[in-house]
């Protein structure tokens, strides 16, 4: 319904006003007169009249109307287009969301409210901030898009182009943050996740021959594939070599793969070939069978195009595989001089599952205690921490 009215007023801020005024119209009269056999009809035709009033100032006729709301004649409500949001009005919304005017997390909050639907209680809680904070944060983006004149569906071709890495580069925070939440009790957040594939869907849908956004889809289906997997019946995590490959979902991997297939050849950027990393782990019969090497290879190339730290330790970790775990070992104390990496949980736990394949259990159970020790999310430290239970274990 958003969409809708967005695309037909061009006024975001104005339409989501008056749909909230329209909402709170029937949860007032609904319990008691009950729901409208075309309740989104009825919610449409609500707001239209807000955003009337809004327009016309008519403080008279804005009573008059309240009163009256809930008299509207069934056929009136038919007359109402009462069509679902078409895909063009979310991937307009996701456009405007990420106005080079606001901050990645302003984008990514009122991406979420506006384009995913999730209450603002739902974005505070997921981000771990007060609700009050969040709805400080989504206001203030929504009054930066009104200072900035931003409108809906008014983006020429060459803003559009300009905006898509911020998109794409949103849609993969969002999905992050869903998958493997960086903190708080939950590891998944299936709410952040299933929207971000959605919209990568939709993106991708209007721009096939974006090779990036196709790249951007298959990660996150490869990644997806295993999410059945990755957790236990108490909601524990399950490493990557020890998850049950046949909770995968295979429909998604040969989705997922066949986009890399097409499209691998023209990457230019990172999102294809994290995907195909991704799918060089899901097409190994087991964890034995994967080939590290091409794994390495393609953490090479995109290192040679990013002096990122974090793609450092993956390939040091994924020619560990390949080397030995020595060779890993001397491979992750020429990062440890990098400052950026130094003291991260993610550094000391590769290190500490470095030592347990090389037989150093007490190496192996100090660096994972290290590690729980630095992270701020529950899953994987209760992770962490059991795995230096295990080898004391063993040890014993």
């Amino acid at each position: 319904m958003l969409g809708i009215l967005t695309r037909r007023y061009k006024d975001f801020c104005a339409v989501e006003d008056a749909l909230q005024e329209a909402l709170i119209a029937a949860a007032a009269q609904w319990p008691s007169v009950g729901v409208p056999s075309h309740p989104r009809a009825w919610l449409l035709h609500v707001a239209t009249r807000r955003l009337s009033d809004q327009i016309r100032a008519d403080a008279a006729r804005k009573r008059r109307e309240a009163h009256v709301v809930s008299l509207i004649p069934e056929s009136l409500q038919l007359s109402m287009n009462d069509a679902p949001a078409s895909q063009d009005d979310a991937l307009e919304l996701l456009f405007l969301s990420c106005h080079p005017a606001l901050s990645p997390a302003s984008a990514i909050a009122l991406t979420l409210r506006a384009v995913g639907g999730l209450t603002t209680r739902e974005i505070a809680s997921a981000f771990l901030v007060p609700e009050a904070t969040m709805a400080q944060r989504i206001s203030r983006a929504k009054q930066t898009l009104k200072d900035e004149g931003a409108r809906f569906g008014e983006l020429s071709v060459e803003e559009r182009a300009a905006r898509l890495p911020l998109v794409m580069h949103v849609l993969y925070l969002v999905f992050n943050e869903g998958y493997a939440a960086s903190a708080g009790d939950e590891l998944i957040r299936l709410d952040l996740s299933n929207e971000a594939l959605r919209l990568a869907r939709i993106l991708h849908q209007h721009l096939p021959e974006q090779h990036e956004v196709a790249g951007l889809l298959a990660l996150m289906l490869l990644t997806d594939a295993r999410r059945r997997a990755r957790t236990g019946p108490a909601g524990e995590l399950i490493s990557l070599d020890e998850q049950d490959r046949s909770l995968w979902d295979r429909a998604a991997i040969a989705e997922g793969s066949a986009l890399v297939a097409q499209h691998l050849p023209h990457a230019q950027g990172d999102y294809l070939l994290q995907a195909a990393i991704a799918a060089a782990h899901d097409r190994a019969p087991s964890a034995e069978e994967t080939n590290w090497q091409v794994i390495a290879d393609i953490y090479g190339e995109m290192l040679a195009r990013s002096d990122n730290p974090m793609i450092a330790l993956n390939q040091a970790i994924a020619l560990a595989m390949v080397e030995g775990p020595v060779a890993g070992l001397t491979r992750l104390d020429a990062l440890e001089r990098d400052p950026r990496l130094s003291q991260h949980y993610r550094l000391i736990a590769a290190r500490a599952h470095l030592y347990e394949r090389a037989g150093d259990l007490t190496a192996a159970i100090d660096c994972y205690r290290r590690a729980a020790a630095l992270t701020i999310s529950t899953a994987e430290r209760a992770y962490l921490g059991s795995r230096a239970a295990r080898l004391e274990a063993a040890r014993a």
